[in-house]
């Protein structure tokens, strides 16, 4: 059985807090100056290019601060065995003692307990009442989408899209007929059928929906999507014994028998679709038109309550707080704010796509007319057309991204611990999800 949830790479690897304390006690009483300058200390898992354009910027709009950058790592430095471990104890140590740095990047560290013990500063009403930001601009359902216990404590830099990508010419010439923005799982199966059916009659050998898709994998899959149909983090509440989850469990293990998804190798022409990561909006034509000739790029199915949601699904990079005992909250949020205008989200080298709706408008555009002008090339030397259809569905699924959740990575691995045993066919899929069921009910009753 291959290592579950290859997705979740160090996130699985929070420490717990374990002194005692509220966040009292914290910084100097009184900002720290050099030169006269105010200074603001901002801490970075890992320095890059990006950084230093943005401090560089950001002191050219407030001459008045002096924003101190200290990266854990250096660029392209390598992560040694345990060095997590200890970023993250020293980052905890610094906040137990209230000594903290003003501004924090806080991925992969355990925010929840920094909430709940008072160590990150609520940002709603400074977000509610700030002036210079366009709330009609920023993607504010990704904003709140990521509250803890109501309240705003971390302002992404950018966010990512899970998409599906077809065959566009096998679809077409199936002519099968979906909404990729309303299906689900049972409607992907069908759909799936039907069009591998045609492609083998026309001449097509080993087809498949999913190519090195073990049925473990597509489960994973599935439950990602359809996380916020089976668990209600706010209301401690979980559904996994749920005739919908039993179905999904069962649904993976289906398909996988009848050979509409395989762990086989993927191989060229050989697969349907491809679940894929799009992590800029150069990446809706470098991942995509590396695939297929005519890629159509499509919505992921939804299961239960979560069926008929239009946006794709968001995971967010590089996410910041401000310490609840900052002396310096005022310059800390004026860094947020910075953090997302559009001065600072047009930088190059900023990943993922930006907080701004017309700042993803204009890069689509000039990528648009870069390929329309025949300027743009693939990473492998060949040009590529694409349709203005295309972009405009490229756009839509852009300006339509809101659909983010928090996955909590121990609810993940308990369903992936269990899911096991269905897979290799000791228990049913009731019995598996009967104890997800009781196991994620007691760890969020904790």
């Amino acid at each position: 059985m291959k290592k579950w949830f290859l997705l979740i790479s160090m996130g699985a690897l929070i420490v717990s807090l374990t002194a005692c304390g509220s966040g009292e006690g914290g910084n100097a009483d009184k900002a720290a100056t050099k030169e006269g300058k105010t200074v603001l200390t901002l801490s970075l898992r890992e320095s890059n290019p990006f950084y230093q354009t943005l401090e560089k910027k950001f002191e050219e709009k407030h001459p008045d601060i002096d924003l101190q950058i200290q990266a854990y790592k250096s660029m392209g430095e390598q992560w040694g065995p345990g060095e997590i471990d200890k970023y993250q104890t020293t980052t905890n140590t610094a906040m137990l003692s209230g000594k903290g740095v003003d501004i924090l990047q806080v991925d992969n560290l355990p925010l929840k307990e920094y909430v709940s013990k008072g160590f990150l500063l609520n940002m709603s009403d400074l977000l509610e009442q700030d002036q210079t930001l366009d709330k009609d601009d920023l993607q504010m359902k990704i904003v709140d989408g990521m509250k803890l216990n109501d309240g705003v404590y971390t302002i992404p830099l950018g966010y990512s899209l899970k998409v599906l990508v077809g065959n566009g010419d096998m679809l077409g010439n199936a002519n099968v007929a979906f909404d990729d923005k309303s299906w689900d799982w049972k409607e992907f199966e069908k759909v799936s059928k039907e069009v591998i059916r045609k492609a083998k009659e026309s001449g097509a050998n080993e087809m498949y929906a999913l190519a090195s898709y073990p049925p473990e994998y597509l489960f994973q899959e599935m439950l990602f999507e359809n996380y916020a149909a089976f668990v209600e983090p706010s209301a401690k509440k979980a559904s996994f014994d749920s005739p919908e989850f039993v179905d999904l469990l069962q649904q993976a293990m289906k398909m996988n028998e009848e050979k509409i998804i395989t762990s086989d190798e993927a191989k060229p022409g050989n697969q349907l679709f491809s679940s894929t990561s799009i992590v800029s909006p150069l990446q809706f034509i470098e991942g995509p038109y590396m695939l297929f000739d005519h890629p159509k790029i499509m919505l992921l199915p939804k299961a239960g309550e979560t069926a008929g949601q239009k946006g794709a699904r968001v995971f967010t990079s590089s996410l910041f707080a401000i310490h609840a005992k900052s002396p310096v909250k005022d310059e800390a949020w004026k860094f947020m704010t910075f953090l997302l205008s559009e001065e600072a989200q047009l930088i190059q080298d900023r990943e993922g796509f930006s907080m701004l709706k017309s700042v993803n408008e204009k890069i689509l555009n000039a990528l648009q007319e870069k390929v329309k002008s025949g300027d743009y090339t693939l990473p492998n030397g060949e040009q590529v057309k694409v349709s203005e259809e295309q972009f405009t569905v490229f756009k839509q699924i852009v300006q339509s991204a809101d659909q983010y959740v928090e996955l909590d990575v121990k609810v993940l691995n308990i369903a992936g611990e269990e899911s096991v045993a269905f897979f290799s066919g000791q228990k049913t899929a009731e019995e598996v999800a009967k104890l997800i069921q009781n196991r994620v009910t007691t760890y969020l009753n904790e």
